[in-house]
């Protein structure tokens, strides 16, 4: 079954089977009363993981081109329409964790229940904001769960990020050979998305000067990439640089969170990297997480602020907070809806970057 898109493609995932999906997973995480309630009961040694995904098989992908898929999805009545059929670039997208269970620490491609949370929460929200500039190329990856993210005292969390890794690795090897064809790259992610991508353009494209001409942008969004995280690839500083990186981690105006001092911030609504305040009339449109049926113009304004970008919290509805048990620092963040709350200016922004990209190369002899 495909989740819903305009277009001949008959939809098949209502907005209430939506909902009852996020609902369930949202009830499993709040019966948690800390997040060490989240921990898996064993060791990360003494799980037997699942077995590792063959890319080779289109069901170990959440979004290829040229099938009907979560990526295909546009916001409903709105007008805009999928066209990976013509773009001229790829996009290779890393999605974010969706695994919130304590029942391993790695999560299973035979998971069909995740794999639909994956898509529904994910590949439509996010991957779909680049259909319009790409062919959407989504791996499925033993993602590391949630609590690998605040395992601090042993090397559980790292072992299972490890594990994780590997397959994005392996899906992005077999994507180079059998897909890519040199074609230019957009890669992308969000959250556990981000930090595996963030690995993937050290080892792939900072010393391998072919491969790095053939990136558009990275969009690091969701996790803290330090402004120096390569020698070779900088952050962009502009709308239309190609060869860079963006990256922003959105909380409510007026909070700092110390983790983040240090990382590099975009402002989505400029595109640079200053600190000056962008008025919402900047805001192209956000669109409201999980309903995606319309747009929302001018929904926030946008501040840089130390690793941060500042938002004054919306007034509509669709825009979560990342609210997560034993985790009170963290109520003030609109991690969830970093793509959403920009998606527009994003859409708008990978359009632009390939344009420049194509014109760079129609120039070279």
């Amino acid at each position: 079954m495909t989740p819903p898109r305009d277009g001949p493609v008959a939809m098949s995932y209502s907005y209430a089977v939506r909902y009852r999906l996020l609902l369930t997973a949202l009830l499993a995480l709040g019966a948690a009363s800390c997040t060490k309630a989240l921990k898996p009961g064993r060791q990360f040694a003494t799980y037997q993981a699942a077995s590792a995904p063959d890319y080779a098989r289109p069901a170990n992908w959440a979004a290829l081109p040229g099938r009907a898929d979560a990526a295909d999805e546009v916001p409903r009545h709105t007008g805009l329409r999928d066209q990976q059929q013509t773009a001229a670039a790829d996009v290779f997208y890393v999605h974010p964790t969706t695994m919130l269970k304590r029942s391993a620490w790695n999560a299973d491609l035979a998971d069909q229940a995740l794999n639909r949370f994956t898509d529904v929460s994910t590949i439509s929200q996010q991957a779909s904001v680049f259909n319009s500039a790409g062919r959407i190329y989504a791996p499925r990856y033993r993602q590391a769960t949630l609590y690998a993210f605040f395992d601090e005292q042993e090397a559980d969390g790292r072992e299972a990020l490890e594990l994780a890794y590997r397959d994005v690795k392996a899906a992005f090897e077999y994507y180079l050979a059998h897909y890519n064809q040199g074609r230019p790259i957009i890669l992308a992610g969000h959250s556990q998305g981000t930090y595996q991508a963030t690995r993937l353009l050290h080892e792939f494209f900072e010393n391998d000067p072919k491969l790095r001409r053939q990136l558009v942008v990275a969009y690091l969004i969701g996790f803290k990439v330090k402004p120096n995280e390569y020698q070779t690839i900088r952050p962009c500083a502009d709308s239309t640089q190609t060869g860079c990186f963006v990256v922003w981690n959105s909380v409510a105006w007026g909070n700092d969170y110390a983790p983040f001092d240090g990382g590099v911030a975009t402002n989505p609504l400029t595109w640079t990297l200053d600190t000056v305040a962008a008025p919402s009339s900047l805001n192209r449109g956000g669109v409201p997480y999980l309903a995606f049926n319309r747009i929302d113009t001018a929904v926030v304004d946008a501040k840089v602020h130390q690793g941060l970008l500042w938002v004054h919290p919306p007034k509509l509805v669709g825009y979560p907070r990342f609210l997560l048990p034993g985790q009170p620092h963290l109520r003030h963040s609109f991690h969830i809806a970093d793509y959403s709350l920009f998606y527009m200016n994003l859409r708008q922004n990978a359009e632009a970057r390939v344009r420049t990209y194509i014109s760079k190369q129609g120039k070279r002899p």
